[in-house]
């Protein structure tokens, strides 16, 4: 259950001086530590009405389903701040989509922006008063309390207790490894992506939001099509984008993103599209499917099966709420190698520390309650394969691996051309590696690297004692 404290409800002030907008902040981590209600920055919008409309969009997204619309909507926005630009996401109750709003140095005008990492309340009030933002007047924000008036407020609180689903956190963890994936594939003016919008279907009770589209980039336009062609990029889902439309009248250019591996047989792939505004960007990624959330996509466990969890440690040590994080820079301070610090960003993604910037193809740093340490609760297909490896399953012949016991035994081959496992369980059969490696192929990885430690340890050992052997012979 996790549980928000804040001091008042967010709310939209008018007042003789002008129109305020108040972002509440809940518990969070700062530099100096854990705040109950962190400020992290007062100031004016600087297209009030365009911010108005984007912030509006990723609440919409944190209270919908766009799958099995029955339920509760999922958590508060996260809003990081890191020094230079206010970054708020959300995701939508079934998981499926990811929404992010960066509010960028010229889109901002006021003090520094603090840093750090906390939920923002959004309310039914709030959400309204939002909508009816318009026009050209100067929009005030403050994101947090004051100090003062925090040492003076004594009213009562405001508190929320929402049910923390798993595949929420599991969410932040996928969607950061699938976005680093991903490649620009068209970018066309915001008037061609507001038709191509008008022209998707609108839901209905009986569509629940699982067709799948395609669009073919065409210059500075977007062909649609129904069928998957070459170099057309996958629409899974296309009324989950709907949610763009009344941001697209502020904004001038849209990018559309997708993944540079092959798609599925289907032609079924996630997709991200980028709203730029003044100012300010406006991120959607969509689940390659509807029914499918970004939980459930295995991205993550090739990295934590081979990964160190004293790598992630000492990686999450350089790491303040960077706008940027340079993987080689980190290398550098680490003294890691670079595959290896990507595997410990992957680690701390779990515990929804890491995100993806589309645009500036890095990193970047958030701090969420929650241990790196307990990626392995959360990733049955990793406990399996340690099992697997514990119990001396995997036996190598060859390029073949077996894995398992009696019956139950799988074979594991490596394919010579491209060196990628496959295996002959079910889940591969089902999914051909589309959601992530089965517990057999992890197997079989940890077995390998393990066996390379074995091999590479007794030469290292063995060039320590000839070393000894010689200071003792000097001495």
């Amino acid at each position: 259950m996790q549980t928000y404290s804040y001091l008042r409800p967010s709310a939209v002030h008018d007042s003789a001086t002008g129109r305020s907008l108040a972002l509440e902040t809940s518990g969070g981590a700062t530099p100096a530590g854990e705040a109950a209600n962190p400020h992290f920055f007062s100031g004016f919008l600087t297209a009030p009405a365009a911010a108005a409309t984007a912030l509006l969009a990723v609440a919409d997204v944190a209270a919908a389903r766009y799958y099995r619309s029955t339920g509760g909507a999922s958590l508060d926005p996260v809003v990081t701040a890191d020094g230079d630009r206010l970054r708020l996401e959300s995701f939508s109750g079934c998981c499926g989509v990811y929404a992010r709003l960066d509010v960028l140095a010229p889109g901002l005008d006021g003090d520094d922006v603090g840093r750090g990492t906390t939920n923002v309340d959004v309310n039914p009030p709030l959400r309204r008063a939002l909508a009816g933002i318009g026009g050209l007047d100067p929009l005030h924000l403050a994101v947090g309390p004051e100090e003062l008036t925090v040492r003076t407020f004594d009213g009562a609180f405001v508190e929320k207790k929402v049910p923390l689903p798993e595949r929420w956190l599991r969410g932040f963890a996928e969607a950061h490894v699938l976005a680093a994936g991903f490649a620009p594939r068209a970018e066309v003016p915001a008037a061609e992506a507001a038709a191509l919008l008008r022209s998707l279907p609108r839901p209905t009770g009986r569509s629940g939001a699982r067709t799948t589209r395609w669009v073919v980039p065409a210059g500075r336009t977007l062909r649609p099509t129904s069928r998957p062609a070459p170099g057309a990029v996958c629409l899974p889902g296309p009324e989950r984008l709907l949610t763009l439309q009344t941001v697209l009248r502020h904004a001038t250019t849209v990018r559309v993103y997708a993944p540079t591996a092959l798609p599925a047989a289907d032609g079924a792939a996630a997709v991200a599209w980028e709203v730029e505004l003044p100012g300010m960007r406006l991120t959607l990624m969509l689940s390659s499917s509807a029914s499918r959330g970004f939980s459930g996509e295995g991205g993550v466990l090739h990295d934590l099966a081979t990964g160190q969890a004293a790598d992630a440690e000492q990686v999450a040590e350089l790491l303040a709420w960077e706008p940027r994080i340079d993987v080689a820079e980190l290398s550098g301070q680490s003294g890691l190698p670079a595959h290896r610090v990507r595997a410990a960003l992957t680690m701390l993604g779990t515990s929804g520390q890491i995100g993806y910037d589309l645009t500036e193809e890095a990193y970047f740093h958030r701090h969420l309650p929650y241990s790196a340490g307990a990626a392995e609760t959360r990733n049955p297909r990793l406990r399996g394969a340690r099992a697997l490896v514990a119990d001396g399953a995997v036996r190598f012949d060859g390029p073949l691996a077996r894995v398992g016991q009696g019956d139950d035994a799988h074979v594991v081959r490596s394919d010579e051309a491209s060196g990628q496992l496959s295996c002959t369980c079910f889940w591969w059969a089902k999914y051909r590696g589309g959601r992530g490696p089965c517990k057999h192929v992890l197997a079989v990885g940890m077995a390998r690297d393990t066996a390379t430690d074995a091999a590479v340890l007794p030469h290292a050992d063995a060039g320590a004692t000839t070393d000894s052997t010689r200071s003792e012979m000097a001495r």
